[in-house]
């Protein structure tokens, strides 16, 4: 009984989780799209403001979804199947963070550090 109890808690956790990641992109998406609306910039700028703002709202987003995939394969009894399931997962989220990332800063991310050296000084 403890156990179902536990797997249970875990679904719960889980699904929150979940829609705190859903939300968060909801969310941002929305801002992102007030923001754009509502901006009196150049095209140029407010289509660049769109999105990175709408990027870094699927970024976080993804984070979260990502740690709820994570805590729903490790909390109960890890298969190897579910392992492999969470890896692929993770690695197809992962690509597409970094390329969001690399879509939003224009750089590669090892690139940031020389990038912050060259603006400070």
């Amino acid at each position: 009984m403890d156990e179902e109890l536990l797997r249970e808690a875990v679904q719960w956790v889980t699904r929150i989780v979940e829609i705190l990641g859903i939300s968060i992109i909801l969310i941002g998406a929305v801002v992102a799209l007030a923001r754009f609306l509502l901006r009196l910039d150049t095209t140029d700028d407010r289509i660049a403001c769109l999105r990175s703002n709408l990027g870094r709202a699927i970024l976080l987003g993804l984070e979260f979804l990502v740690a709820a995939d994570i805590i729903n394969t490790v909390a109960i009894k890890p298969t190897m199947d579910s392992v492999l399931v969470l890896a692929g997962i993770v690695l197809i989220r992962t690509f597409l963070s970094w390329s969001l990332e690399v879509e939003i800063e224009g750089r590669w991310p090892w690139q940031r550090a020389a990038a912050e050296r060259d603006r400070g000084g």
